[in-house]
């Protein structure tokens, strides 16, 4: 059975344009044309992915997305976001709702295509694996969770698979480039700010820890926790 995408956009040539592309591609699409309506077909459906546009009438996308995580039928399917504005802060509002990826219009719909494809390629190939212990940091990689002196961390699905490729190699410096192809699953046509912005989210949320996430000029980032010293 072909995966289900949910398209949440109130202009109709957009919807259809992505649904011709994304059925040529192999899926099932579904679509809402209103904030609300998206909300009662997400949790029907239980779609694989969502594309939403902020700019939605009803109920705007940013509390479609904030609602669709804080429900747990439906917090882990990952979201698209789809805007006509291009403006860093938007992009900072879609990852604090825990949008996995963000697209400007106009684009290309075989870039988002190729987008949608990552997205469920990256998920699927998510591993079950031992706890990554970094006292007092742990990373349930079974259960998807990481805790903090035995507090659960609010992590987004991009953030957990960030904080894990660098935590399970401690010490090794990751490009932007090499985490946009491995945590994301595209590479260095998309803009390295992506990563940037997550990290930063990311270092926040993980509070005193946050700074073993270190930024290593004109490389990228590695992570170091405290006493950890490289081999020679």
């Amino acid at each position: 059975m072909p995966q289900t995408i949910l398209v949440v956009d109130d202009e109709r040539d957009i919807v259809e344009l992505l649904r011709y592309n994304l059925v040529q591609a192999g899926y099932r699409v579904v679509s809402a044309s209103d904030g609300r309506q998206a909300v009662d077909l997400a949790c029907r459906e239980r779609p694989d992915l969502i594309i939403l546009d902020l700019m939605l009438p009803v109920m705007p996308g940013a509390e479609v997305a904030r609602t669709l995580k804080q429900d747990e039928k439906t917090r882990d399917i990952p979201i698209l976001m789809l805007t006509a504005r291009g403006e860093e802060v938007d992009r900072v509002v879609g990852f604090e709702l825990g949008a996995d990826d963000y697209v400007v219009k106009p684009f290309s719909p075989r870039e988002l295509v190729l987008r949608v494809q990552a997205i469920l390629r990256r998920d699927e190939k998510e591993a079950p694996g031992a706890r990554i212990v970094h006292e007092p940091l742990v990373i349930d990689v079974d259960g998807h969770i990481v805790s903090l002196k035995g507090r659960e961390i609010d992590l987004t699905a991009t953030e957990f698979r960030l904080l894990h490729r660098l935590a399970r190699r401690p010490g090794r410096a990751y490009s932007r480039d090499q985490l946009l192809s491995e945590v994301w699953g595209y590479g260095g046509d998309v803009e390295t700010r992506t990563v940037d912005t997550h990290m930063k989210r990311l270092r926040a949320k993980l509070g005193p820890v946050g700074e073993w996430i270190e930024t290593v000029r004109g490389v990228g980032y590695r992570f170091r926790p405290a006493g950890f010293a490289a081999a020679d």
